[in-house]
C-alpha cells in the first residue's frame, strides 16, 4: 500500500542526523513500493509552506552520500509552534496527503510533535525519531548524535592534556550542555589516572559556585603543576540560574522562542578567564568555547554512531502503521535494542545524567559513570606517555 511520508528535522544538527533520513527513505521505498517521500526543508517552517525535497526517486547512491554528511542536509528550525503555527503545520501535511511525519529532533521536537498529534486526528501519524548530542532525551540510554560528538570532547580534551603537560597552567573548556553533562562527561573517557586530564568536571546537575572552582583550581595546580576543566556551559549557580546569566550582562542575553537562553557565545569563556586571571595572576590561563563544533565534526564521525542512526529512520517507517510515538533507543541485556514508547513519555522532558556518575564532591567522574563512556566510546588512541 502506497503512502506520503514526510519527514524533517528539527533542533540542533548532528553528525549523522542524515543518517536517520536516509533510513527511514530506504524503508519507506521498501515497505511501501510506490509511496511518496518528501524532506521538509527547515522542519514545521517547511511543512507550513509547502517547501520540499522530493526524496522518493533519489538514487541510493546519492541518498547514503547524503547520510554520510554531517549536519541536518533538509535544513532544520528551533520554531515552537502556537496554536495558529500548528493549523498551519496540520493544513500543509493534509495538503501534502502525509499518512505519517517523522520528525527528527531532540526534548524541543518530541514537545512539538506531542502537541501536533493531540490537535490531529487519526489520519497522520506523527513519529519521533531521537536526536541530540546532549543524550539528554528519557526513555533512551543514548541518541544518537551523542557518540560522535563525545568523541570530539575526548580527543580534544586528550590532546589539551598533552599541551599542558608541555606548557603548564589552567584550562577550562566549556562544552555544550544546558540542563545535562553528559557531553562534558565525556571528556573524562580516556583518563587512565589521577594525572591525566581533565583534573576536574563541572555540569549543569551540581550546583556551580565560582569559589569552589578557584580553590579546586589551586588544589590541582599544587599538585600537578596544572590544571584541565571541563565544565558544561549550562553549570547552574546554587538558586538554579546558568552561570552564563550573572556573569554576562543582561543587554547581551538571547533567547530562542523555546525562551532557552543562549549559551554557546564566547562571553562566558571570557569572564571566566578575566575571573581565573585575577584570582590567580601569573598563572597561565586560557579558556575556550567549543561551541558548535563538537556537534557535527566531520573528522569524528562514530562508525556505530551512524549505524544506530540509519536504523532508527527505518524503524521509525516500519512501526509508523501502529501509531504515534516516540522511537527509543535502549540497553538492554548488553545490547542496543529499539522500542516504540508514547509522545508523552518523552516530550518536553529532560533526563540527566545519575547521581552515581559523579563523585561525592560533584567535580568528577565515578568507576560507574566512566563505564557508561567506555561502552559508547572506543579506547583511547595509542600515544606516549610524556616525560613531564
Amino acid at each position: 500500500m502506497s503512502k506520503v511520508f514526510v519527514i524533517a528535522q528539527g533542533g540542533g544538527p548532528t553528525a549523522v542526523i542524515n543518517q536517520t533520513v536516509a533510513g527511514a527513505a530506504l524503508a519507506a521505498r521498501e515497505r511501501f513500493p510506490g509511496s511518496k517521500i518528501l524532506g521538509a526543508r527547515h522542519g514545521v517552517r517547511g511543512v507550513a509552506g509547502d517547501d520540499y525535497v522530493d526524496l522518493t526517486g533519489l538514487p541510493e547512491t546519492d541518498l547514503m552520500r547524503f547520510a554520510n554528511t554531517p549536519n541536518s542536509g533538509l535544513g532544520s528550525t528551533r520554531d515552537k509552534p502556537d496554536e495558529a503555527y500548528c493549523k498551519r503545520v496540520l493544513d500543509g501535511l493534509d495538503r501534502a496527503g502525509a499518512s505519517a511525519f517523522i520528525y527528527i529532533g531532540g526534548n524541543d521536537t518530541s514537545g512539538t510533535l506531542a502537541v501536533l498529534d493531540a490537535a490531529a486526528g487519526d489520519h497522520i501519524h506523527f513519529i519521533h525519531a531521537p536526536k541530540t548530542i546532549d543524550n539528554d532525551l528519557v526513555e533512551n540510554d543514548h541518541t544518537p548524535g551523542f557518540m560522535s560528538a563525545a568523541l570530539f570532547v575526548a580527543n580534544a580534551f586528550l590532546s589539551v592534556d598533552l599541551d599542558f603537560r608541555a606548557m603548564r597552567g589552567v584550562y577550562i573548556g566549556t562544552v555544550m550542555g544546558r540542563h545535562a553533562g553528559f557531553l562534558t562527561a565525556a571528556a573524562a573517557a580516556w583518563r587512565r589516572d589521577d594525572s591525566d586530564g581533565p583534573h576536574l568536571i563541572y555540569v549543569p546537575e551540581v550546583p556551580f559556585t565560582e569559589t569552589q572552582l578557584m580553590e579546586d583550581i589551586r588544589k590541582t595546580v599544587d599538585r600537578h603543576g596544572r590544571c584541565v576543566v571541563a565544565m558544561s556551559e549550562g553549570v547552574q549557580t546554587a538558586d538554579h540560574k546558568p552561570l552564563a546569566e550573572s556573569l554576562i550582562p543582561a543587554h547581551l542575553h538571547e533567547r530562542d522562542d523555546h525562551g532557552n537562553l543562549q549559551l554557546s557565545g564566547g562571553d562566558l569563556g571570557l569572564a571566566l578567564q578575566v575571573a581565573i586571571k585575577e584570582d590567580l595572576p601569573g598563572v597561565r590561563a586560557r579558556v575556550d568555547t567549543f561551541g558548535y563544533l563538537p556537534r557535527g565534526f566531520l573528522g569524528t564521525v562514530s562508525e556505530t554512531d551512524r549505524q544506530e542512526s540509519f536504523a532508527i529512520g527505518r524503524f521509525a517507517v516500519e512501526n509508523s502503521e501502529a501509531g504515534s510515538g516516540s522511537v527509543a533507543q535502549q540497553f538492554v541485556d548488553g545490547r542496543v535494542t529499539l522500542k516504540m514508547v508514547p509522545l508523552d513519555a518523552v516530550a518536553a522532558k529532560t533526563k540527566t545524567m545519575p547521581a552515581d556518575f559523579l563523585t561525592p564532591a560533584g567535580n568528577h567522574l565515578t568507576e560507574t559513570g566512566l563505564a557508561y563512556f567506555h561502552r559508547l566510546l572506543p579506547p583511547r588512541p595509542d600515544a606516549w606517555t610524556p616525560f613531564v
